[in-house]
């Protein structure tokens, strides 16, 4: 078979050849705008030859500090395809980690939101790399700033070459772009990803039984473009030619239902808490959703009644994914078998609330303490996985024999495999409750809080116990205030779980701390919980 290299430039090649009338729409601070994939082609070759022209050579990391928008799409490809690499940054990490992240990844030049800007000028006397500043901005002038040397992005495009050639003999093993995890403790850890990487990891975004993204999609990803690349939804959109819906800044579960529904969305991704805030709109406004394919959802585990509520109640499709920073992200995706479509709608449901099965490409096994586990939805063990998009290491980081072993890259999460393969997360390793020398799944109890139809968040944390080594605190946060009694929801507990499961203490809280990217802060609040609840007992 011929050896033709697997590299980002025949991706925006191939959206600008056979996708030219295709659109990518995006809502801005001044309202939405179109762009054809021809102008959003031309417009990526006129910033890679600006860029270069800015000093950025093959190898240079040039950061992004941008929402969901065209000119950061535009980057997603102008960067790679050039030989830099393009580095997302999460502008909701705090900024000593920001600064961390830039020096750390050696960034040349960073290309920012003119609403990041101060964020940055918070931290610019601490980069030791970075040799200038690309404001993205609708308006005409730049904001004042203390950046320098800083450039306006349009107009660096409006004297870019568009006709820039990228370069043909990128090596497709070569860095194409890089991530931080977002840090539950520590620094975050850099993860590179490779050309090669990103091409099969969209292929397999394409797979039917996969997220089956296709060019008669509209694709709106509401998971920040500086979030593991948006879950690769815009590489692989561009590629198949897709019309992408991109959110831009600060939307609402109202604005995100509008877009949904004026662009005729058909599948859109997002972590729970985005899918929750926008049930909540969906009940107190009626919307035409009807194209909406499905959601797919991921990032930490979706409560079964939210799925339920979303396919039941307002027919729409819900899809289940797992992935993480170091796997691309997508790795298991929660797509019923053929004979288990015959199954009744709650035994569906039970199969649809597991994050799914391995996507091919991958490996995985799940390791207990004596081994491999059995298949039987009970033996927990860690989840090991493998493949042409996982990462192998960590970026000039120690902590990466920690992680990554003998091949495999160790997830710290803690998953049973049902009979059908069907994987489900238990818990992080470091979240597990051991109560009396047996393990309490924080994930389940949390799950089954949430099915309550008056809790509208709820987080599962351990307190330290005399007897019992640790026990269960769980901390609701309800739809409305007084929705319901903690008799109420022991009530509701009591049936699904073992006594001993139940958790010590339900405390009303009114909101519950999160982490940059929307996933619960278990650290903070395990710290706040612990401080406050064993100071009263």
């Amino acid at each position: 078979m011929m050896q033709t290299p697997l590299t980002m430039t025949q991706m925006i090649k191939r959206a600008e050849k056979y996708f030219p009338k295709k659109q990518v729409i995006s809502r801005t601070t001044k309202g939405i705008e179109r762009f054809t994939y021809k102008e959003m082609a031309e417009r990526t070759r006129r910033l890679a030859d600006s860029l270069e022209k800015l000093g950025v050579q093959r190898g240079d990391k040039v950061g992004t500090l941008a929402w969901n928008h065209h000119r950061h799409l535009e980057a997603y490809f102008a960067i790679p395809c050039s030989g830099a690499v393009l580095h997302t940054i999460n502008i909701r990490l705090a900024p000593q980690h920001i600064s961390y992240i830039i020096n750390h990844a050696e960034d040349k030049v960073l290309l920012i939101d003119a609403d990041i800007v101060p964020l940055i000028e918070k931290c610019k006397d601490e980069f030791t790399t970075v040799e200038a500043y690309v404001i993205m901005t609708d308006e005409d002038e730049l904001p004042e700033t203390t950046l320098s040397p800083v450039y306006h992005y349009e107009k660096l495009l409006e004297e870019g070459n568009p006709n820039y050639e990228y370069p043909d003999d990128l090596d497709e093993n070569s860095p194409a772009g890089m991530c931080f995890t977002s840090a539950t403790t520590g620094n975050p850890k850099g993860v590179v990803y490779s050309h090669r990487g990103t091409v099969l990891h969209s292929m397999a975004l394409g797979m039917v039984d996969s997220a089956a993204v296709s060019e008669k999609d509209v694709a709106l990803p509401v998971v920040p473009m500086f979030h593991v690349n948006a879950w690769g939804l815009p590489f692989a959109g561009v590629w198949f030619g897709t019309t992408l819906v991109l959110p831009g800044p600060y939307f609402t579960p109202k604005i995100l239902a509008e877009l949904l529904e004026e662009e005729k969305v058909t599948i859109t991704a997002g972590v729970p808490t985005i899918w929750l805030g926008l049930l909540k709109e969906l009940e107190e406004k009626k919307y035409d959703l009807s194209n909406l394919r499905y959601i797919l959802c991921g990032g930490s585990a979706a409560p079964k009644g939210m799925i339920k509520a979303f396919e039941q109640k307002h027919n729409i499709p819900f899809k289940h994914a797992y992935g993480m920073t170091e796997t691309s992200p997508l790795a298991v995706i929660s797509t019923l078998k053929s004979y288990q479509e015959e199954l009744s709608e709650e035994e569906k449901l039970e199969i649809k609330a597991k994050q799914g099965i391995l996507v091919p490409g991958l490996e995985m096994k799940v390791v207990g303490k004596d081994g491999e586990v059995a298949w039987d939805g009970k033996e927990m063990g860690e989840l090991a996985l493998r493949g042409p998009w996982i990462a192998s290491e960590y970026f000039k980081d120690e902590r990466t024999a920690d992680t990554f072993r003998d091949g495999w890259l160790y997830t710290g999460d803690v998953v049973t495999l049902d009979e059908e393969g069907f994987m489900k997360i238990v818990d992080r390793t470091k979240d597990l409750i051991k109560s009396g020398g047996e393990w309490i799944s924080s994930v389940d109890i949390e799950n089954a809080l949430m099915a309550h139809e008056a809790v509208f968040e709820a987080a599962v944390v351990a307190v330290p116990h005399e007897q019992w080594q640790e026990r269960p605190i769980a901390c609701v946060v309800l739809k409305e205030k007084d929705g319901a009694t903690k008799e109420e929801l022991y009530d509701f507990l009591k049936p699904q779980f073992a006594k001993w499961w139940l958790p010590d203490d339900i405390l009303f809280l009114e909101e519950i701390p999160k982490t940059s990217v929307g996933k619960f802060l278990k650290r903070a609040l395990r710290d706040q919980v612990q401080k406050d609840y064993l100071q009263k007992n």
